[in-house]
Parts: structure tokens; sequence; C-alpha cells
């Protein structure tokens, strides 16, 4: 419920920005806003998280992304919006660490892979519902309405904190207490993981920038440009739904390895793609093999990581992954205009595939 809401709110303070007459720069500035704080915070909300439990966090959390929308609602404005922008991006981030970490506990080594296949799948439907509701809200009652309507949904998630389990609490040694961030980076193991995430995150986030881009140069419409999203979305959120069966019979590194290499090749050969009818099926297998990644990663992150230090390590991957998503798009932007979007496809194949070799080479965890 909480992505939802900040899925909408991105889409709504974007919206609004062109509304107001703000320039495509100034709109892609809002949305960097919405990652600058998390990607500077995260790994010391971990570390709140590992110390406090999630429920304080969470519920933090859920009230920073209402408070935020509130502002929008209120402050009809540039300035209002680059406000909201930093409340709702630090906000969520807030809720996003504490519930990942919480997740990964209560479920326990037997039931982690699917506890967050599950959150995954609710993942891929919120990122489907938080636009449309804030879509047709905008359009039926104006931008203020819309934000106080999704303002509504952390309200509601803050209810059903109240009834979610509480987590064990773990006991800190001093020793571990005051590492920091280089300690867990010199665990080879969890080292792999998080080089492993930042390649899945990254197969992501290319996918929303380089797709837009290479279908409008091709000629599509947007909206045929939209449909070919859409498959992207929907072969994610199948994959999920299949990826208790799938990770009883394959090891999490060969799955791993696996979504890396084939999302190489699905790169590797999408600039040849200029049609609807090629499109579409590439970017529904892109959404399988990219879309079963970040369950397997959330599960293998607790593996990895000293247990008392788990808030912490899921922090350091949401600061990495905030990082990329502010850094890639400008140099891949830049990338592609000097040289075009033919070698800017096949450098993130290269990447992802030898990323894909790594992967499976590890030993797998027992």
């Amino acid at each position: 419920m909480a992505h939802a809401s900040f899925g909408g709110a991105r889409l709504a303070i974007s919206l609004q920005a062109l509304h107001l007459g703000a320039s495509a720069m100034t709109v892609g500035l809002l949305m960097s806003l919405l990652m600058l704080v998390p990607t500077f915070v995260a790994v010391h909300v971990g570390r709140w998280v590992d110390r406090s439990g999630y429920r304080l966090p969470t519920a933090l959390g859920l009230g920073g992304i209402a408070l935020g929308e509130a502002v929008a609602a209120l402050l009809p404005s540039l300035a209002g919006l680059a406000i909201a922008s930093l409340l709702v991006g630090t906000a969520f981030m807030l809720a996003h660490v504490a519930v990942n970490n919480a997740i990964g506990h209560v479920a326990g080594a037997s039931g982690r892979t699917r506890a967050f296949g599950f959150m995954a799948v609710g993942f891929s439907l919120s990122a489907l519902a938080g636009p449309m509701v804030a879509g047709a809200s905008i359009d039926l009652v104006g931008y203020r309405w819309a934000f106080a309507i999704l303002a509504v949904l952390p309200f509601a998630a803050g209810l059903l904190l109240r009834r979610a389990p509480a987590m064990p609490r773990l006991e800190h040694t001093p020793e571990r207490s005051r590492g920091g961030v280089l300690d867990l980076l010199r665990l080879p193991r969890l080292r792999a993981v998080l080089l492993v995430s930042a390649l899945i995150s990254a197969g992501w986030d290319l996918f929303t920038f380089l797709v837009p881009l290479h279908g409008a140069r091709s000629g599509l419409s947007a909206t045929a440009i939209g449909l070919v999203a859409g498959a992207f979305g929907v072969g994610s959120a199948a994959v999920r739904m299949a990826l208790p069966w799938i990770a009883r019979r394959v090891p999490e590194w060969k799955l791993l390895g696996a979504a890396l290499v084939l999302a190489g090749a699905g790169y590797f050969v999408f600039p040849f793609c200029v049609t609807v009818g090629t499109m579409l099926p590439l970017a529904l297998v892109l959404g399988v093999v990219l879309g079963c990644g970040q369950p397997v990663v959330m599960s293998l992150l607790h593996v990895t990581a000293p247990p008392e230090r788990t808030g912490e390590a899921v922090g350091l991957r949401a600061a990495i992954t905030s990082l990329g998503q502010t850094v890639l798009p400008l140099a891949f932007g830049a990338f592609g205009t000097a040289l075009g979007m033919l070698p800017m496809f096949w450098a993130a194949a290269t990447v992802l595939g030898l990323g894909g070799g790594f992967a499976a080479s590890r030993p797998r965890l027992q």
C-alpha cells in the first residue's frame, strides 16, 4: 500500500510540474529528489532498524509519505512539489528498509524466498495500481484531491501495522555494533550479493529508461510504448508467482546468473526490434528474467549478513540502488547522445552478461 502511494505520488508530482509549466530538466530534478536523501541515509536507517525493530520506523515512514502528499496538495507550486518529493522519497525508503528487514526475520530461513517472492508480487501490482489511481483521480477531481486520495493509502497501511507481528529482538555484541559499512563490505559473500543486486537493479532501471527512448525513435506511439512497458510488468509479476516452485529446483546463484545472462541477451537484440509485435514478447521475457532477481537477492542478503546487522545490509543495498537510479540515466543519456542507441544497449548487455557469469560461478550456500 505504501508503494502504491509512492508510485502514484511520483507520477502526480511529474504531471503537476508539467501542468505548472516546468521544463523537462525541472521535472527530472524533482524525480531525482525522490532518491537523493535515501542515497546518503539508508545505511543509517538500517542500523536504526537493527536497534529498534521495524514498527516505529515503518510508522514514521508511512506518516512521512502522507505528510509529503499533504504538502503537495496544500502548496501547488514547484517549491511545494520539491518538498513533497524529498518527504515522500525519504519516508518510503524508511518504511521499505524496515519492512524488508522484518520480513526476512519473521519468515525464517525456510520461508524467506517465498515471503520475498510474495512481497515482490505485491510490488508489481502496486506499481500498476498507484499510477492508475493517481491518473484517474487527477482527471476526475484535480491534483489537490489526487494527492489527498493517495495519502489515504499510507494511513490505511498504518492501521494494518497495528496488527502486524512483532519481530524478535536480537542481541548486539559490542564489537559488531562498532563496525561500519566497510566491515560489511569486507565479507566476501555479502559483497557478491550486493554486486549482483546492483546489476539486477540496473537491468530493471535501464529498461524503464532505454525502452521509451528506443520506442520513440522507432516511431511508436505513447500507447504502444505503454503496452511494451506493461508487458515487462506482466512478466515480472508472473515469474514472482512461480518463484517458490522455481527456487526449490534451481540454486540461488545459478538462478541469478541465468537471469543476468538472459537479460544481457535480451538487451543485445532489443535494438533490432522496431515494431510492437517484436518488442512485446522481448519485454515480457525481460520482465520474467529480471523479475525473479530481487526476491532471491533479498533472501541471500539475510543469509550472508551478520544476523544482528541485516537492517544495515538492507539499508546499504537501498543506498546502492538509489545511487544507481540517480546516476545511471544521466550516464547512459550522455553515452547515448554521443554514440547512439545501439552501443548503449550493447554496453548494458555486456555488463549484465559478465555479471551473470560471476553470479553463476558463486558456490551454493548451505
